[in-house]
């Protein structure tokens, strides 16, 4: 349907990401996507780009849970979310074969999504970044709940493959050639 065109749908659908991406909550990270698409488009950042990287943005979590509850010192402390996440996503989008140049920008704004990773800070975040960080921001809510929000798979594959439906007449002006994207600028 997409011709070779990376989808969310083949994402979400990859082993690494359905190892990973429950311990960040499906709920969450297909909520976030959906905000990120409403952003890009009103911000006119790269659609294609935002959706894939706030859907990948949570997969370098670890369950920070200690005896039934979210241990924040802990995770405030060691965690290194981002770093992980960045990694595993550049290497799923290369793997499915994602333009280069698009992989690194995703896995780019993976690593400043959150503003609590030490790599974030004195950073001047680019358009993507920003809004991959204030997709996440949207959903989030008190003491990390936002990631024990249960929805099953099916339910979040069947609204992902909506935003994969919405995401693809965006792209007919995609040159695939992000250096020159107006959108990253």
């Amino acid at each position: 349907m997409f011709d070779r065109h990376v989808t969310l749908e083949s994402l979400i659908t990859d082993s690494v990401a359905k190892k990973h991406l429950p311990k960040a909550g499906y709920a969450h990270v297909v909520s976030a996507t959906e905000y990120a698409f409403e952003l890009a488009v009103k911000r006119k950042v790269c659609v294609d780009l935002a959706t894939k990287a706030t859907l990948l943005h949570d997969i370098g979590h670890t369950n920070w849970e200690r005896h039934g509850e979210w241990d924040f010192e802990s995770y405030n402390e060691f965690d290194i979310h981002t770093i992980k996440g960045a990694e595993r996503a550049h290497e799923l989008l290369i793997l499915k074969g994602e333009d280069l140049g698009k992989a690194r920008e995703i896995a780019l704004a993976i690593l400043f999504h959150s503003g609590s990773s030490p790599v974030s800070k004195n950073v001047k975040l680019t358009p993507l970044q920003k809004l991959v960080s204030d997709a996440d921001d949207m959903d989030e809510q008190e003491d990390g709940a936002h990631h024990r929000v249960k929805i099953d798979f099916g339910e979040a594959l069947q609204r992902i493959r909506r935003l994969d439906m919405l995401v693809h007449p965006y792209r007919k002006d995609c040159n695939e050639n992000c250096e020159n994207c107006d959108s990253l600028k």
